[in-house]
């Protein structure tokens, strides 16, 4: 999780877009180093490039993999970190923080009464915070794979009656062919009966010539 130890940089969240830029110069560096770019350079550019990393390591390396702005802001001092409060106000972000006495606790969407000087302190309240993330992230996953096995089910009860369907589908013509079949049998009978009747006829007529 994202996290800033060292001074806060002024405008953090503000001015995300060019925080960034400056990660992402640092993960330049990185890629010169490892493609061999780093090595053609001359010695004073890699002892200015080194340091120039070092610093960046110092005060961004913590939110490296930070690429949008935060859901929530934990602060521990709201006092000391008065600019990091400033602009998670200023852009509507929820704050949780731990508001000593000597502090406002009306800056703070969500106050944790407690001694922000003593480490045992910030330790104890720190170690509740991040189970509570820890619990609600699992509890978030398991619910989206609920959701997805759901969505899931539908699909593989719907596929069983699309294949029946194409199997009725392709059994119906053969039903239609029979019955063509069937009504074209009578009208051959049909056409060959009259046939025999003339036959018949041309029978009768016979002997009666053969009398005369």
């Amino acid at each position: 999780m994202p996290f800033i130890t060292e001074r806060w940089p002024g405008g953090m969240l503000t001015n995300f877009v060019t925080i960034r830029k400056a990660v992402k110069k640092m993960a330049h560096i990185d890629r010169m180093k490892l493609d061999g770019s780093f090595d053609a350079l001359s010695k004073r550019e890699k002892l200015q490039i080194n340091r120039q990393r070092e610093k960046l390591e110092k005060n961004l390396g913590s939110i490296s993999d930070m690429t949008r702005l935060p859901g929530a802001l934990f602060v521990v001092d709201i006092k000391k970190e008065h600019i990091a409060v400033a602009e998670a106000q200023k852009l509507n972000i929820p704050i949780f923080a731990m508001v000593d006495t000597n502090s406002d606790p009306r800056l703070v969407d969500y106050v944790i009464p407690a001694n922000d000087d003593a480490s045992k302190s910030i330790d104890k309240v720190l170690s509740f915070v991040t189970d509570a993330i820890a619990e609600g992230l699992s509890d978030r996953k398991s619910e989206k794979e609920k959701v997805a096995k759901k969505e899931a089910a539908p699909k593989a009860e719907a596929a069983p009656k699309v294949e029946e369907a194409k199997t009725e589908e392709v059994a119906a013509p053969k039903v239609e062919e029979a019955k063509t079949e069937e009504v074209a049998a009578p009208k051959a009978k049909a056409v060959k009966a009259p046939k025999k009747a003339k036959a018949k006829k041309e029978a009768t007529e016979t002997p009666s010539e053969e009398t005369k």
